[in-house]
């Protein structure tokens, strides 16, 4: 079932509404792993103003490896640890829109819901970046205990957080956040296993660029599956 809603979410991707958000969500991301890679530079520069050089890589300097090709490759390297916590963004973001046009596409007898306002939204998705990079964070020290288990927490750890999340923001459009903490905790078992999947692609470059619209898409289609049965 979770297949199913998956696929009814890349059905949609030729969309209108959808494009525009994907476009959108691209430029941003560019921008902010870019805006990182800068950060990474510039914070390189201040401990050595000199250029530096690392082995296997050569020498490196501030404004010019800024503009090279190379940094291309590295932002994509960059992304496969950045992208979840850059998806949870876009995704608190830009919800609304892709909700409401997997609404209009395949539940188009619902009423439409209140806007989440802008604050609102800002807020939780200041709160979730905090939690998602300090567990991710704190998650470093099992990664190296359990070096070989690392795969499984990771994902674990991630698929959990990225499910309640995604599942949440879509929830609460119309049933406020206490039914839509209620409605996760009943089915908190098939909404983690979808966070998981959802968790794996984001850890792909460019493939990645695609997973916060289709995921929240996807959990759009999740909340109206569950809610039927409650229902």
């Amino acid at each position: 079932m979770i297949l199913s809603d998956f696929l009814k979410a890349v059905g949609q991707l030729p969309d209108g509404r959808f494009q525009r958000v994907l476009w959108l969500g691209i430029a941003l991301t560019i921008a902010l792993l870019y805006g990182a890679y800068a950060g990474l530079l510039w914070l390189v520069s201040l401990i050595d103003p000199q250029a530096i050089t690392l082995p296997g890589v050569g020498e490196i300097t501030w404004i010019g490896d800024l503009l090279s090709w190379g940094s291309l490759f590295f932002m994509l390297f960059l992304s496969i640890f950045l992208m979840i916590p850059v998806a949870s963004a876009i995704t608190s973001l830009f919800l609304d829109d892709i909700a409401q046009a997997v609404e209009d596409a395949h539940y188009p007898h619902l009423p439409r819901p209140p806007r989440v306002t802008f604050w609102e939204g800002l807020k939780d998705s200041v709160n979730f970046l905090g939690v998602l990079l300090g567990a991710n964070i704190l998650a470093i020290f099992a990664y190296v205990i359990l070096p070989f288990a690392a795969p499984v927490i990771f994902y674990g750890l991630n698929g959990f957080l990225l499910g309640r999340e995604y599942f949440q923001l879509a929830a609460m459009r119309r049933e406020g956040r206490d039914g839509a903490k209620a409605l996760r905790s009943r089915h908190f078992g098939e909404i983690w296993l979808a966070g998981c999947l959802m968790a794996v692609p984001l850890t792909i470059p460019l493939v990645n660029l695609l997973v916060p619209i289709l995921g929240a898409a996807t959990f759009t289609h999740l909340y109206h599956r569950l809610a039927a049965k409650v229902g």
